[in-house]
C-alpha cells in the first residue's frame, strides 16, 4: 500500500493513499501516521483475506444462482431513520 504523507500548514500530518479512494489521516506526528496506515493495512489484509475465502469457497456458490437473484431496487420499503 503507498502512502503520501504531506506536512499541512498547520503543523499537521496529512496521509492519504491512491490504493483507498477517500481516505485521509490528519495528525500532529508522523510516528502517529505510521501507527494508522499500519492499522488501516492490517485491517484491510484481513477483510481481504475473509473475502476472498468466502469467495473461493464452494458452499457459498448457490448465490450465484439467477433463482437466487431475487431482490430489485424497488422493493422492499424507504427507510429514513
Amino acid at each position: 500500500m503507498n502512502i503520501q504523507i504531506e506536512k499541512q500548514a498547520d503543523g499537521h500530518y496529512l496521509a492519504t493513499s491512491d490504493n483507498l479512494q477517500g481516505s485521509v489521516a490528519q495528525v500532529k506526528t508522523i510516528g502517529e501516521t505510521v501507527e494508522i496506515a499500519i492499522d488501516v493495512a492490517e485491517k484491510l489484509m484481513d477483510r481481504k483475506f475473509w473475502s476472498d475465502a468466502v469467495d473461493s469457497n464452494p458452499v457459498f456458490s448457490f448465490l450465484l444462482d439467477d433463482e437466487e437473484d431475487i431482490y430489485s431496487v424497488t422493493d422492499g420499503e424507504p427507510f429514513n431513520g
